[in-house]
């Protein structure tokens, strides 16, 4: 009997031992599903994520399209710089660009006026040398193929003024000889007085338009400046893409008033020499005349 209960008792002692080492890996067994199904979890979060990133629309490249808008912004052209100029601004550039054209346009008149009055000089001076009398060298001064040349009003004022001396009574012969050639001597420097006046004609715009085109064309350029440094400050950048159009805007003034102002200077110094070439053969000529008619008052003609 005392043999039977040690039986039971250590059989019993042996079932409890069992159920404890059996726990734990009843409890890993069932600890062992949820990893996997952790795992799948982690896993498909970041699959959805993907999938979600996949759905969402890429966000255009806006700046990339807008590069060459602002590129073809930024190109600058006489005209648009014109156009965005302020209105003192286009002020000053009209002026100067309408005073270049004024200057051209003188250039072609003067150059086509020195032109005819040379070539109608030259068939003066070869009609009057061949007058033999002071009433030829008046019939040719007088004639209408002369009317305006400045020779020819010159030798029309000395011999109008011989012809008036006869016609008054007055001796131009002998002992009155000197004082009749004198008179005609004065009568061909009151022509020739007006001669330089005559020829000058636009050259005081010409002188003009070269002295003053650099300055007027700086005020504009100041004023420009001015305004681009008033924005500058304004918008509170000195960014040079902000800063350029103002200033290059400001200098096409300076550009445009020393287009004008060069050609100017150019065209009054040329005339001017064309002037004093005239102006000394009107001077040979003078003496020539005197020296015809003196010749004629000696033969009593």
């Amino acid at each position: 009997m005392l043999d039977f209960k040690k039986t039971n008792i250590l059989l019993a002692m042996a079932g409890a031992a069992v159920l404890m080492a059996g726990t734990p890996v009843l409890a890993q067994d069932a600890a062992a599903p949820a990893a996997p199904a952790a795992a799948t979890t982690t896993t498909a979060a970041p699959a959805d994520a993907a999938a979600a990133a996949a759905a969402t629309p890429a966000p255009e490249a806006a700046p990339a399209e807008e590069a060459p808008a602002a590129e073809s912004h930024g190109k600058m052209t006489v005209a648009s710089m014109f156009m965005d100029a302020d209105i003192v601004v286009k002020v000053v550039m009209i002026g100067l660009v309408l005073a270049s054209v004024f200057s051209w346009t003188l250039l072609l008149i003067k150059l086509f006026e020195f032109g005819s009055l040379n070539r109608a000089t030259d068939r003066f001076l070869e009609s009057f040398r061949g007058a033999r009398t002071i009433a030829d060298m008046r019939k040719v001064a007088t004639s209408d193929e002369f009317e305006g040349n400045p020779l020819a009003d010159m030798a029309a004022a000395a011999t109008d003024e011989i012809e008036l001396s006869r016609q008054a009574g007055l001796s131009v012969t002998g002992d009155h000889r000197d004082s009749a050639l004198l008179r005609a001597q004065t009568a061909v420097a009151a022509v020739q007085s007006g001669l330089a006046k005559r020829l000058s004609g636009g050259q005081q715009f010409l002188a003009s338009v070269g002295s003053t085109g650099p300055f007027i064309g700086l005020f504009g350029t100041v004023y420009g400046i001015m305004n681009s440094f008033i924005g500058i400050a304004n918008s509170n950048t000195t960014n040079l893409a902000v800063v350029a159009p103002g200033i290059a805007e400001a200098l096409l003034a300076t550009g445009i008033g020393l287009f004008a102002a060069i050609p100017a200077v150019i065209f009054y110094n040329y005339f001017n020499t064309r002037i004093a070439s005239y102006g000394t053969r009107s001077d040979g000529f003078n003496a020539e005349l005197i020296n015809a008619i003196s010749r004629n008052l000696d033969k009593g003609a």
